[in-house]
């Protein structure tokens, strides 16, 4: 099947004055959500620019007005920091965080967002990211499985450091979109950029996980152990049993067991299931509807025991497949 390394970035530009219109576009690269005019409403003219970028959608936003809005998305997080203006959000039952230029905002959608203030003169970046691809990310950066997405603190520094690296090469992705045939228009390219903002994030943002990843490094992984890594993510729907396994370790069961038990975590035939349920994730996830089942994608990648293939599925995201399905 075609990946998302596969693809160029795709830009879209929207310009109006009408409110369904907006709602339309908004919801078109990022969430269905309730949009309200709270300003003079001859003043509402709505310009949206985004770049797709596989697990990011990068945007630049602005209405006119002043605007209220609420949302919730599943499976996301988001960063939203203004160059001019101010907004502020609230997650949940939680406390009111307001974000001026040079202090973004990180939030999950997953918990309902609601925008009470958005000024007049509010023109924001905001990126949408996926949960999975973050948790990748992370577990690539700490050489680990790790079982539950990162939690972020609430703000973001945009003024120096690493976090205005980071919002400056989001900019730089939307700045492309008036480049013919320019850099962003090869998929490696791309994909490098994807993966740059991904690990940018988690070296930027204060999170639960960052004390590990500031951690001095794990020492090196032994070659059996980094032989089935390998051929597991290459090929995650083989017919793997932990004597396959063993042999291409290149050594013997007890000795790989005992050696990912100790640098990876969990046991190798634990590794291959990770690894599988992931895809899965990702796939369910990707799909148009009406256009696979869960059934279809779990024996793709090697899940013969529906029933436990769910179970396992549960545990790891929160939620059955068919809820992952259904909420594409």
């Amino acid at each position: 099947m075609a990946g998302d390394e596969e693809r160029a970035a795709e830009f879209s530009s929207y310009a109006t004055t009408s409110l369904e219109e907006a709602h339309d576009a908004i919801a078109a690269h990022y969430y269905d959500l309730r949009l309200e005019v709270a300003g003079p409403a001859a003043r509402f003219a709505t310009r949206l620019d985004v770049v797709e970028l596989g697990a990011l959608t990068v945007g630049d936003v602005r209405f006119g007005t002043e605007m209220r809005m609420s949302f919730g998305e599943p499976g996301v997080y988001h960063v939203a920091v203004p160059f001019s203006g101010c907004f502020s959000i609230q997650e949940g039952g939680g406390r009111v965080e307001v974000s001026t230029p040079g202090r973004a905002l990180v939030f999950d959608p997953g918990r309902d967002i609601r925008v009470d203030t958005w000024s007049a003169d509010c023109q924001a970046l905001t990126v949408k990211i996926d949960k999975v691809a973050v948790l990748r990310q992370l577990e690539v950066l700490l050489g680990r499985s790790v079982s539950r997405p990162p939690r972020f603190g609430p703000y973001l520094d945009v003024s120096r450091g690493p976090g205005l690296s980071w919002m400056r090469l989001a900019m730089w992705n939307l700045l492309e979109r008036d480049v013919a045939h320019g850099l962003l228009s090869r998929p490696m390219i791309r994909g490098r950029l994807e993966q740059t903002l991904l690990e940018g994030m988690l070296l930027a943002t204060d999170h639960t996980f960052r004390e590990a990843l500031e951690a001095p490094p794990p020492p090196m992984r032994p070659a059996s152990v980094k032989r089935v890594m390998d051929a597991v993510q290459e090929l995650p729907a083989e017919p793997y049993d932990a004597n396959r396994l063993a042999a291409i370790g290149q050594v013997g069961l007890r000795t790989l067991q005992e050696a990912f038990r100790r640098h990876v975590g969990m046991s190798p035939m634990a590794y291959v299931h990770e690894v599988r349920l992931q895809r899965v994730h990702r796939q369910l996830r990707a799909a148009a509807p009406g256009t696979t089942t869960v059934t279809d994608v779990a024996h793709a990648w090697g899940f013969v025991h529906l029933g436990r293939f769910a179970r396992r599925y549960r545990e790891r995201f929160g939620e059955s497949p068919s809820q992952t399905l259904r909420s594409v």
